[in-house]
């Protein structure tokens, strides 16, 4: 119904004209045939305009139709687009405490030692003294056997006084550590401290491996900042040297050099002199599951993981420089002293 009252009008215009045509039947041919022609003409150019509306309202359902599927289609990609960011938050979180119980599992193995070490010398002193109790209370104790006595006692004490030591150095590392990544906690720390409390943590990994580690960092550096992301970010970083730069049983060098470019801003420069990267990847490292060593360690994600932390809570910015894959690989992060709490 829409279409005839769209063209009421030239239907309208159609038999006025054959109402015309009638009243000039008497007329000369010419005029005659000039009517019939400009009759002839307007009917197709009404009709022509009829097709065109039909053809217009057959494109116009197939747009709607399509916007439909279009709609459809969108819903269910930003659906699976939403499940992919989950999917990745969830793996990014996962690599996280993969890291951290990388990191557990090295300091206990390191911890191990000293504390073996205490235990026998503990438990050789025990003996000791047990013989020594029965010399006493058979009253047959000689000189010789208090001196020997005596060496032993000293000798034991101060293994177990230097194991325990090391111990306790490395538990005090750990969990202050272990608590900064797992707490999120701004706080206020001592910078050159803080990365050699980092790297302490990581020794184990660092001396299995036997690579040489160099820190360059100028005291009484105060950052109020998170230092449980600083931290997976060295650890990152470390572990990236490991699987990537050195092949097994080569050793390696790995450097930390701090500065201050201007006031309230530091600069972290952290380089290894392995393998280094190529100039096609170079400009993909720090993209998610991007990795050259798929299967044989390689996640994808620890950089990633580097790139969030240095630009999200640690508020900075971080750079990867390395002239060809054989001169090894500088990674630069520039950071503010002081942070913005997250809310």
């Amino acid at each position: 119904m829409a279409e005839f009252n769209l063209f009421d009008a030239e239907e309208r215009t159609l038999e006025q004209a054959e109402a015309l045509r009638r009243d000039v039947a008497g007329s000369p041919q010419p005029v005659r045939d000039g009517l019939d022609a400009l009759i002839e003409a307007y009917g197709r150019s009404v009709r022509e305009q009829r097709r065109l509306v039909k053809v217009s309202d057959r494109l116009q359902a197939q747009l709607a139709a399509v916007n439909h599927e279009l709609g459809r289609r969108k819903a269910e990609a930003e659906e699976a687009l939403d499940r992919l960011t989950a999917a990745q938050e969830s793996l990014v979180q996962a690599e996280k405490l993969a890291s951290l119980g990388a990191l557990v599992g090295g300091v206990a193995h390191e911890i191990n030692t000293p504390v073996g070490i205490a235990l026998s010398c503990a438990s050789h002193l025990a003996d000791s003294t047990a013989r020594m109790r029965e010399l006493f209370e058979a009253d047959d104790i000689g000189v010789d056997d208090f001196e020997r006595y005596m060496a032993t006692a000293t000798d034991t004490t101060n293994l177990i006084l230097a194991n325990c030591e090391r111990a306790a150095e490395l538990i005090r590392s750990f969990k202050q550590v272990a608590v900064d990544r797992t707490t999120s906690e701004r706080r206020k720390f001592d910078l050159g401290a803080y990365i050699r409390e980092t790297m302490a943590s990581l020794g184990p990994h660092l001396r299995q491996a036997g690579h040489a580690v160099s820190i360059d960092c100028p005291g009484g550096i105060a950052m109020t900042s998170y230092p449980g992301a600083l931290s997976q970010v060295l650890g990152n970083f470390v572990m990236n040297s490991l699987i990537h730069a050195f092949d097994p049983g080569t050793i390696g060098a790995i450097a930390i050099q701090v500065d201050q470019p201007e006031a309230g801003r530091v600069r972290i420069v952290y380089s290894d002199n392995g393998k280094g990267i190529s100039e096609e990847n170079r400009g993909r490292i720090f993209d998610p599951f991007f990795t050259t060593r798929r299967g044989s360690g390689g996640s994808g994600l620890g950089l990633h993981i580097v790139y969030n932390l240095v630009t999200g809570p640690l508020e900075g910015s971080v750079a990867v420089e390395g002239g060809s894959a054989e001169s090894g690989i500088r990674f630069v992060i520039t950071l503010p002293l002081v942070t913005t709490p997250l809310h």
